[in-house]
């Protein structure tokens, strides 16, 4: 089974036994936004031009979510920066999609319930953990200085950008985690890319928190 890179951050962020997310609604969604712009980055599909992204490639990768995305990007008539992006992603469900999706194909298992009897909670506790397991040993060996691939480093700019590194690798060292998250073990092209993403991410989640605490 191929998880995309939103599906591994959902991985990292949720506990294995509660089921409940190590960190906020609003880095955990701006990450998942970001690891989908991520994902369509890695696989070419779009570039980084002055900050803003651009399509470069509209052909579907054959996901859902990443295509709706791609398409939903090309669709644009006006450039826009790849925050802006992010910001639009992380709204209308996209975590529980993904939630949902992992559910059905047997990672996680979906649990319903109620708090005091009346608000109603739904819990996603791991069932299969050797894909957590994969994406974990994957990252630590990078983290231990081993050359990441694209994807990888992609995965932990977003992991980075969204705190969550302090909750699923706490014992990381942190000047590698930001070497990567920055791209500057990379060429020109990939560092790009990467602090790109890492930066889009921090950005939506500055201005998803100020939006909250205005209103």
């Amino acid at each position: 089974m191929t998880l995309t890179i939103a599906e591994e951050v959902l991985l990292l962020a949720y506990r294995e036994d509660t089921g409940k997310p190590v960190i906020g609604s609003v880095e955990l969604d701006a990450a998942l936004a970001g690891a989908v712009v991520a994902e369509l980055a890695v696989s070419r599909r779009v570039d980084f031009d002055d900050k803003k992204l651009v399509v470069t490639d509209d052909a579907p990768l054959g996901d859902e979510e990443l295509d709706q995305a791609l398409a939903r990007i090309s669709g644009e008539s006006r450039r826009h920066k790849a925050d802006w992006w992010v910001g639009r992603l992380r709204m209308g469900g996209l975590r529980k999609r993904l939630l949902t999706r992992l559910a059905v194909r047997g990672v996680l298992s979906e649990q319903t319930g109620k708090i005091l009897g009346i608000f109603p909670t739904t819990r996603y506790p791991e069932l299969d953990p050797s894909h957590e397991r994969a994406v974990r040993d994957r990252v630590r060996n990078v983290l231990a200085g081993a050359q990441p691939d694209e994807r990888t480093a992609a995965l932990i700019a977003v992991v980075h950008a969204a705190k969550l590194d302090r909750e699923a690798f706490p014992d990381a060292p942190k000047g590698r985690v930001k070497e990567i998250a920055q791209g500057e073990w990379a060429g020109e092209a990939v560092q790009k890319t990467i602090a790109s993403v890492h930066a889009a991410v921090i950005a939506a989640t500055t201005a998803a928190t100020t939006a909250a605490t205005i209103t």
